[in-house]
């Protein structure tokens, strides 16, 4: 495959220049000290999303603990101490008031450096959040914990409409992309959802372009089916930097829209695939459209 880091990209990329609403929401969320992993990933959506308050609030900080080479999240460096942000659920909570959101998406940074891997954070916010409006629903994008189930307890016990974990890459590519995360760990996360709240959605999503092959991506959508995951979301997957790992491949509309036929017909309740589809895109419409029922 074509290396397409310098190649001009294709005509289906298009940023909305920022209004005054995005700029003003923008501005709120900077006097809340509240992180969108929207602006800190340079997501390609963020002014569309913003303007129709569809944002993907990121707790703990702004720094990860982890080195994914395909983030363009901030990455802790040398001997750097994070911090935990105790008052930041309320924060978030009078954002999501402010915003008049119903549906919010909640992640964070990774922080291995916590010993529940910042659940309990999670939880706060999911209920800090339903405070503040009743009737809420609210979607947990979560890292993998390192896998301890107690944290995964955390969140789930503070009953989240869907709780979604990112594959991310097929397993092949785990060593070059996710060096210091597990491709069956991720997949196991997925699994004790459902064994442990089997009444709450999970979810993941998938970046392509980055090397894989067309036979790796639906072993990972059949592994992610063996593990009763719900929806599924593929996008194309963009460089943040010159820095970070190159694009191999920008995939056709065509392959995107086959991938979304293979998707649905192995069971997946919601499919979205597509060049700008991120994991947390149009999360309330997937929501209210193919799982509340």
């Amino acid at each position: 495959m074509e290396n397409c880091q310098n190649y001009r990209l294709p005509a289906w990329f298009k940023q909305e220049i920022p209004e005054y609403a995005v700029l003003n929401r923008m501005h709120l969320l900077s006097r809340l000290n509240i992180n969108t992993v929207c602006k800190e990933a340079k997501c390609p959506n963020i002014s569309h999303c913003f303007k129709n308050s569809k944002l993907t609030f990121m707790i703990l900080g702004d720094t990860c603990s982890r080195n994914c080479r395909f983030c363009g999240v901030k990455k802790i460096a040398g001997s750097k101490r994070l911090t935990v942000d105790l008052d930041e659920p309320k924060r978030l909570a009078i954002a999501v008031k402010e915003f008049g959101i119903n549906y919010a998406v909640i992640t964070s940074v990774t922080r291995d450096d916590l010993k529940d891997g910042g659940a309990g954070q999670f939880a706060e916010a999911i209920e800090s959040v339903r405070e503040a409006v009743p009737g809420i629903k609210v979607e947990a994008l979560i890292p993998d914990f390192r896998g301890e189930l107690s944290s995964l307890g955390s969140v789930l016990s503070a009953s989240p409409a869907v709780v979604a974990h990112n594959m991310e890459t097929v397993s092949r590519l785990y060593a070059k992309l996710r060096p210091e995360a597990s491709y069956r760990l991720s997949l196991n996360i997925l699994g004790k959802i459902k064994e442990l709240a089997p009444g709450i959605n999970t979810k993941s999503s998938l970046m392509l372009g980055l090397g894989e092959t067309e036979p790796e991506v639906i072993a990972t959508m059949k592994d992610l089916r063996y593990n009763k995951c719900d929806i599924l979301t593929l996008g194309q997957y963009l460089a943040p930097s010159p820095e970070h790992y190159p694009v191999k491949e920008f995939i056709s509309i065509e392959q995107f829209q086959d991938y979304k036929r293979i998707g649905v017909s192995l069971g997946f309740k919601a499919v979205l695939s597509g060049p700008l589809v991120r994991s947390s895109y149009h999360a309330e419409e997937i929501y209210k459209e193919f799982i509340h029922v």
